[in-house]
């Protein structure tokens, strides 16, 4: 028996355990090196005595209650914003085949990364923007840009704007995800049709049939979206005010001082985050809680019509011009880094140049090779781990716990910036010096869930019939696995390979800490240029941030059909 077949069976039975401890170990060490300083414990500053002097400097800071309701209001508005707007899409064009090419439409904005989404919002609501550019002079009379402070503005606008853009389409995947399960989709589709034929109008039938069985299974998504809404640098600070910015922002800010000082209040104002990211959970239970209560009998009362028709035709406008904006601001940002002189208010410039793809491609290949590595090596990680543990619940014989599911999503559903600041403060502890492993464990913390997210249907669905057959006619457990069931699994593993690099690729935070700027990547870049920087090269950074995750799924879908092709003909 070779040296794989011995070590494999103790290797898949400690898979799942190294797995948990990859996740959880970061996450708690991390909150407690936020919590110990929040209540003044830093020995390198000297203050090894507990108080209560980090809240008292938070409280007294100004605009800190600001701060904290820009941070509520932005993610509850934007969440229920992209919920109402899916729910809207899904009931206006159920069993339509519009809806297909809606998520034809959308389903690529998912892979683009928060940042290079916020930098295509911020060109297309600026002063000398896409908007006002295509309504001057004829519509709006502006000869100069129009004095107005979008992006920026004190309420909070252009952050609602940006995170309902892009969480959209995360939402309509999701459901479209759960309505393509054969069980529950068959019979949800089945129930519409019943009420259709019963005289209710499409809305109310989607509203009242499908909607509170589909609803469950959103639910996790939702809270999903509203934790990342809540406590989300990215997007803030390139479209958010400056002061006060929303919580996180500022946040990131004190930590980031050169005083050091400063770190004591951060750490209080990472507690606050996390207990402001579970007020908006919160209020999200209570608001379900409410609409189903007062829903409860429009269920049952038997009115076919709610004003359906004009719902729906609400619905295209509001189709009609999401897809409007997303494709304006894309189309501003591929002309931006492109232009040449560009007065305004002409819709395009007037000489297109390669200037800023030249200058930005000489000053990005040290980013671009760090951001491609840990990439590679994250999700190389990630898809090892996964499938080692899947193939663990196989060989017990029972599927992961609810505790260890929970636990696989930890880091997704605990603001990121309430622990990332403490794992810092852990590896200087442990006086970690090994930058680029310390980076590419941060990014594994966030690519990790959503690899096994991707893997794990797939995994449990295959037929155990061929691992019956293949070990009664002799063949090992690490033979199976690595000559049946990877073979079997190449597509999902390919595209859960680039989901997970799509995810590293944005990662902006864990980045900028554990990196601590001796490890910049095409998102750190892109966050920094969007700041201050040229819009022509910011353009550039942005749109690299899109083509590689397009890149990597792009051979996430051609290799396996290559690999497929070779193998039928060898």
């Amino acid at each position: 028996m070779s040296t794989i077949a011995k070590l494999f069976n103790p290797i898949v039975r400690f898979s799942p355990f190294m797995m948990m401890a990859l996740l959880l170990i970061p996450v708690l060490g991390g909150l407690i090196g936020v919590i110990l300083p929040a209540f003044g414990w830093i020995p390198a500053l000297d203050q090894t005595h507990f108080s209560l002097n980090g809240f008292q400097q938070l409280w007294q800071t100004p605009g800190i209650g600001h701060m904290a309701l820009l941070s509520i209001t932005t993610s509850l508005v934007s969440t229920l914003l992209a919920f109402l707007i899916t729910i809207l899409i899904l009931a206006s064009y159920f069993n339509s085949p519009w809806l297909g090419y809606i998520q034809r439409l959308l389903g690529p904005i998912l892979v683009i990364p928060h940042a290079a989404a916020a930098i295509a919002i911020g060109f297309l609501i600026t002063p000398s923007g896409m908007l006002s550019r295509l309504v001057s002079p004829w519509l709006s009379g502006w000869d100069a840009p129009p004095d107005w402070l979008y992006p920026h503005d004190a309420m909070g606008l252009s952050i609602i704007l940006g995170v309902t853009l892009k969480e959209l389409p995360f939402l309509l995947l999701m459901a479209l995800g759960v309505l393509a399960q054969p069980d529950l989709g068959q019979t949800l589709r089945a129930q519409h049709k019943v009420a259709l034929s019963l005289g209710y109008c499409p809305m109310t039938a989607f509203l009242k049939v499908v909607l509170p069985s589909l609803y469950p299974h959103l639910r996790l998504p939702i809270l999903a979206v509203l934790a990342y809404a809540s406590a989300s640098v990215e997007i803030p600070l390139i479209l958010g005010p400056n002061n006060p910015p929303t919580l996180a922002v500022a946040i990131m800010q004190w930590f980031h001082d050169v005083d050091l000082s400063l770190r004591i209040k951060a750490s209080a104002g990472a507690i606050l985050q996390i207990q402001l990211t579970l007020f908006v959970l919160a209020c999200w239970w209570l608001l379900e809680r409410l609409v189903s209560r007062f829903a409860q009998s429009m269920l049952t009362n038997g009115q076919r019509e709610y004003g359906g028709a004009i719902i729906q035709k609400i619905t295209h406008v509001i189709t009609a011009l999401m897809l409007t904006i997303i494709g304006l601001a894309l189309v501003g940002m591929l002309l931006w880094s492109f232009a040449g002189f560009w007065h305004f208010p002409d819709a395009l410039p007037q000489q297109f140049v390669m200037l800023h793809w030249q200058t930005a491609l000489q000053q990005m290949h040290t980013p671009l090779i760090d951001t491609v590595l840990i990439a590679l090596c994250a999700t190389a990680l990630a898809i090892t781990l996964t499938l080692l543990t899947l193939e663990a619940e196989q060989h017990s014989g029972k599927p992961l716990s609810l505790l260890g599911s929970v636990l696989i999503y930890l880091p997704l559903l605990i603001p990121s910036i309430a622990f990332l600041f403490g794992l810092v403060w852990l590896l200087e502890q442990v006086n970690s010096q090994h930058t680029f492993i310390n980076v590419v464990l941060a990014h594994l913390l966030f690519v990790l869930p959503y690899v096994f997210l991707s893997l794990a249907s797939s995994y449990r669905r295959l037929d155990p019939r061929f691992s019956i057959v293949a070990a009664s006619l002799g063949a090992t457990k690490a033979k199976i696995f690595f000559r049946i069931k990877l073979p079997m699994l190449i597509g999902p593993i390919f595209i859960a390979c680039a989901l997970g690099l799509a995810i590293s690729f944005s990662q902006y935070l864990p980045t900028l800490l554990t990196g601590g700027g001796r490890i910049n990547t095409i998102t750190t870049e892109a966050v920094s240029l969007a700041n201050g920087g040229s819009r022509r090269i910011s353009a550039v950074y942005a749109l690299m941030q899109m083509i590689l995750p397009a890149l990597g799924f792009l051979l996430a879908w051609l290799l396996p059909k290559m690999l497929v092709k070779r193998h039928q003909q060898g």
